[in-house]
């Protein structure tokens, strides 16, 4: 069964719980990662969540999200869920939020609560998404999203909201963000990216 990284609020590892049981009424902090994938043309490749999903169900939300393994670098969990989820092969990962964090409640009272840096990803395969896990994906222009998001146009999963706001305060550019160093990781983080 896959396991999830348990952490405090400052960042430090506590422990680990099998992923199937950490989300519900009171979803304990674990760390994730989120992953915002642009290919070599500047889009912006957005996904829509399968109906399966047990949190946030056909939502729009950035390329990918997931939970490092107990032993995994945070790099080496970006590309293999990038690879399981949407058959990418990619070009460069780059961190440039290393301490966001969110928690968001759905209507059923099941909690997202993650420690979730955010990476920039270059890809120029076309998705191939697991159906289980991606329902549909689209390339965009990344002005458009923004605009769109801000604007309130397009409903997207809470924490993609979140770190548009947050990517936004960067550069308007995501070519110009800034790349973060692995040493700005939450303490559980550096220890997988040692």
């Amino acid at each position: 069964m896959e396991k999830v990284v348990l952490v405090d609020d400052d960042g430090n590892r506590i422990g680990t719980a099998d992923k199937a049981t950490v989300h519900h009424s009171d979803t304990p902090l674990h760390l994730a990662f989120s992953a915002y994938v642009f290919n070599s043309r500047g889009e912006f490749l957005l996904t829509r969540r399968a109906a399966s999903k047990k949190t946030w169900p056909n939502a729009w939300t950035n390329s990918c999200c997931g939970h490092p393994l107990p032993d995994e670098e945070l790099p080496q969990a970006v590309a293999r869920r990038l690879r399981d989820e949407l058959g990418l092969s990619v070009t460069a990962i780059d961190l440039v939020l290393p301490t966001f964090r969110y928690r968001a409640e759905m209507p059923n009272g099941i909690f997202e609560h993650e420690m979730c840096p955010v990476y920039r990803v270059l890809a120029d395969d076309s998705p191939e998404p697991e159906p289980s896990e991606v329902a549909e994906t689209t390339w965009v222009p990344w002005d458009d999203f923004v605009t769109a998001v801000l604007n309130g146009e397009l409903a997207i999963s809470p924490w993609c909201h979140e770190q548009i706001v947050a990517l936004s305060g960067l550069a308007t550019s995501p070519p110009d963000w800034r790349v973060a160093s692995g040493d700005e990781l939450p303490p559980a983080a550096r220890l997988l990216a040692a």
